[in-house]
């Protein structure tokens, strides 16, 4: 199976300071390994700095790892590592599915790429992140989610938060732009740019439409895996048209379906969790939906973007470009992606807003369809990996998408 890719890309040399990474991959086994939490000392990492007195009638020293963590560990908590683990993931299946459609087969070059993708793009994602939270100082401490965060507890100033954050941020695109390319470098940049300027520092604090127009940058991670794996693709700068067709046109209608599916998830996945925080957010004065258009009009563009993503899974088989209507995977990878989104959907539908809150203040039906989002996104993916590697892999998705939903509905039963 073979999708169209642009026969005017030269592939041929690409990621030229891939030899680089060889070193690294070859000694990463030889690493030391890092003692566990549950070692002797382990625990005075954790220690907090009032508690340092206490801390020392324990005659024992802490091993130099533990002093290093202890230190290190609030500016990685900066980066939002499961976020952006979670954001890397979509990245990698990208590349994934690109390599399969490409060559039919996965290489050393296609591990070769996702190390690159994942770490360019924790370093731009981290970044942001962290620039994030210099800025979001003020509010951070009003919200029991992120109260805890380095800034507002003191763990991190925030001009080293800031600093931190631009040089992260600058090395993640760098790091692109070397081992990549100027297509990738360009949508790390844009990612970090948009995230910074215009969600967090604009459309946060001004819209109750902040998330979705804000999503833009979380669903980037794909479009910049699949140009990684693209090879040598360089930005026209002749003109605007050019530059726009150069950053646009990645030879397939894959990485951007993968774009698609992540904006208008974006909306009800936060949405369901904004509807039992809105007095959180209210607090902090930001404008979420539920807490500025009420939880009814909030339900009712939650149902609205389900429905989208039914209709874009109905599109999935497009999304591949050589497959034919006729072909048994076309209707095997459409009918897994379109009832798994039906599914999903079906949680949002039964969300019951005069549902009685639990002991956490939360509404059960919201929480389960915010945790079922989760698994819903990442199946999805799960779906367009295995399906790239045809009608067998096809099945198998189907199968792991069935055998989710079963026990997700066995266990809120339960």
């Amino acid at each position: 199976m073979q999708v169209d890719l642009g026969g005017h890309r030269a592939v041929s040399g690409q990621h030229s300071y891939r030899g680089l990474l060889h070193p690294v991959m070859g000694h990463g086994r030889r690493l030391s390994r890092v003692p566990l939490a549950g070692s002797p000392g382990a625990g005075l990492a954790g220690v907090p700095r009032a508690c340092h007195s206490l801390a020392r009638l324990d005659s024992r020293s802490p091993p130099r790892e533990e002093i290093v963590m202890g230190g290190l560990g609030p500016y990685f908590e900066l980066t939002k590592p499961r976020v952006v683990v979670l954001l890397q993931i979509t990245a990698l299946c990208a590349v994934l599915v690109h390599d399969m459609l490409e060559s039919g087969s996965l290489s050393m070059a296609s591990a070769e790429t996702m190390l690159i993708v994942f770490v360019g793009g924790y370093l731009s994602a981290g970044g942001a992140n962290a620039v994030n939270m210099w800025y979001d100082r003020d509010i951070d401490p009003k919200m029991s989610r992120t109260a805890d965060r380095p800034v507002p507890t003191g763990a991190v100033s925030p001009n080293a938060a800031l600093g931190f954050g631009i040089a992260l941020s600058m090395l993640g695109v760098a790091w692109f732009v070397l081992l990549a390319n100027q297509v990738a470098a360009f949508w790390s940049a844009f990612s970090i740019l948009f995230y910074v300027f215009v969600y967090s520092i604009w459309l946060k604090r001004t819209t109750p439409q902040n998330i979705v127009i804000g999503g833009i940058a979380g669903s980037t991670p794909p479009v910049i895996g699949w140009a990684a794996a693209e090879g040598d693709l360089s930005l026209a700068t002749n003109s605007l048209d050019s530059l726009i067709d150069s950053v646009l046109d990645l030879g397939s209608l894959m990485p951007w379906f993968m774009f698609l599916l992540i904006f208008l998830w974006t909306p009800p996945h936060f949405w369901a969790l904004a509807l039992y925080r809105s007095g959180e957010y209210e607090e902090a004065g930001i404008p979420m939906m539920p807490n500025v258009k009420g939880g009814e009009r909030t339900m009712r563009e939650m149902k609205v973007y389900t429905l989208l993503l039914i209709a874009l899974s109905v599109a999935a088989p497009m999304s591949y470009g050589g497959l034919d209507e006729g072909d048994v995977i076309y209707h095997v990878l459409g009918w897994t992606a379109v009832g798994l989104s039906i599914w999903y959907a079906s949680t949002v539908w039964r969300i019951d807003l005069d549902e009685q809150p639990d002991p956490s203040g939360r509404i059960p039906s919201a929480a389960r369809s915010f945790f079922v989002s989760i698994l819903y996104l990442a199946m999805m993916f799960v779906v367009l990996v295995t399906a790239s590697f045809g009608l067998g892999g096809a099945l198998v998705g189907a199968v792991l998408v069935l055998a989710a939903i079963v026990r997700s509905e066995t266990r809120a039963k339960a």
